[in-house]
């Protein structure tokens, strides 16, 4: 007999490919731009969290403190997202989820931001 799966087991299952996370991400932005609900929103991203390697895994590769990032998620108080959207619906702009260029970002964007310091401490 089968096991039956929660949706968001389903999803955790799914989201492991990064190229189906980017699209689930980016079919919740839609939605969120036609129907509003952030919690929806921190939802989604909560679930591709868990399915890249967890809360743990991706601080780390942020180089943030796990807790830190928990806490942001969680917090209900200060939906980022609707602010975000309101302003840039105002400007006639909207969010969009697209991959990296690169594969390690943020590695490559450290040593991006690194080399363009040094050259302007190093500049006359």
């Amino acid at each position: 007999m089968r096991k039956m799966r929660t949706l968001r087991e389903y999803l955790i299952e799914r989201l492991v490919d990064k190229e189906r996370a980017i699209g689930y991400l980016q079919a919740i932005l839609d939605d969120y731009y036609i129907y509003g609900g952030a919690a929806v929103v921190r939802d989604a991203l909560e679930t591709v969290l868990e399915a890249q390697g967890g809360v743990s895994k991706v601080a780390k590769q942020i180089d943030m403190d796990p807790q830190l990032l928990s806490k942001m998620l969680s917090n209900e108080d200060t939906p980022l997202i609707d602010t975000l959207g309101i302003v840039l619906k105002a400007l006639g702009y909207q969010l969009s989820i697209i991959p990296l260029e690169y594969e390690n970002a943020n590695l490559e964007a450290d040593t991006l931001q690194t080399a363009h310091v040094a050259e302007n401490t190093t500049a006359p």
